[in-house]
């Protein structure tokens, strides 16, 4: 770990360690550090620039939810300390409504939700990052419905003409990291299992899926075997049946202790043009930001984490509709 501190073992020491740091141990002012001045932050909701707003952020978050805990439940990574690393890191947080903030007054009620985060780093800074947060789960466990959720918003925005655009890919910036992951053959597997569901082959999923395979879905939803991961990818690429996916990173690992695994960062880009997860076709142009983690067992996948985050998309939905 070269050009990082001592403490850290490994990089996914690093990521763990400083994400504890900052939200259960209350190091906010650490953020100057360990986050660039300038990172660019790509969340389906928006982009963002700069460690400032990444602090304030993380003190609303904290304000209302100050019980949070992220706990880590695998960092799948590439790189080396000399050209930069890449950690796609995936957390279960949970947390309870006690404070007021992005989800209106305090409901009392508690969360469990995954999130998943690409996060570049060099010289012990992250310094380029995409998140998703399943905030579609966040709001159905605080007694919203996503698509209502997203209305509000708009409205809390101040309404369509006022209201944060969410992310689409001719807002980017070019950031530090340039990679596209390893060429490891589990990330090649999953990128390919992926690109054939997009491609509408749902025959991959019994071809490459254990029959016990459990799946982790958006909206904390999640199933056994085939049927759920196949209903699932069929009524999103159904909503969205002519838009572009691409593959943006793809990370394949082979750790002792640990099953074959992989992570790939992809989106959907296009009209909303068919029935399915998101109701009848308006014709909003919509950019789906993806990540999906695998692990391999004996018979093929036996788990499949993926998260999109539904409120933006509904957002992207409803300003379309005015």
């Amino acid at each position: 770990m070269k050009g990082f501190s001592n403490q850290f073992r490994n990089l996914p020491d690093y990521i763990l360690k400083i994400t504890q740091e900052i939200w259960e141990d209350r190091g906010l002012a650490t953020l100057h550090h360990y986050y660039a001045p300038d990172i660019p932050m790509r969340f389906p909701s928006g982009l963002a620039r700069g460690n400032q707003g990444v602090i304030d952020g993380t003190l609303a978050t904290l304000a209302e939810f100050p019980d949070r805990q992220l706990l880590g439940e695998d960092v799948i990574w590439s790189g080396d300390a000399d050209t930069g690393f890449l950690s796609s890191h995936r957390i279960v947080t949970t947390g309870t409504h006690t404070g007021h903030g992005a989800f209106g007054p305090p409901t009392g009620k508690r969360f469990t939700i995954r999130a998943m985060a690409d996060c570049a780093a060099i010289n012990d800074q992250i310094n380029d990052e995409w998140l998703v947060r399943d905030v579609g789960g966040i709001a159905r466990q605080l007694g919203f419905d996503p698509s209502d959720y997203a209305r509000l918003q708009i409205l809390g925005e101040g309404g369509p003409d006022k209201a944060i655009r969410p992310f689409h890919p001719s807002h980017d910036v070019q950031g530090p990291y340039t990679g596209r992951g390893n060429e490891n053959e589990w990330g090649q597997r999953l990128a390919d299992i992926l690109t054939r569901i997009m491609d509408k082959d749902f025959t991959v999923i019994r071809a490459e899926y254990d029959r016990a395979v459990r799946t982790e879905h958006w909206g904390t939803q999640g199933g056994w075997s085939w049927a759920f991961p196949e209903t699932q990818w069929m009524r999103l690429r159904s909503s969205f049946p002519a838009a572009t996916f691409e593959v943006h990173h793809q990370i394949g690992r082979n750790d002792p202790g640990t099953p074959n695994r992989a992570a790939v960062r992809w989106s959907l880009t296009g009209k909303h043009s068919g029935n399915g997860y998101f109701g009848a076709p308006t014709g909003a142009e919509v950019h789906v930001m993806g990540i999906t983690h695998a692990e391999w067992g004996e018979w093929g996948l036996r788990r499949e984490f993926t998260l999109i985050d539904e409120v933006a998309i509904w957002k992207q939905i409803h300003l379309h509709a005015g």
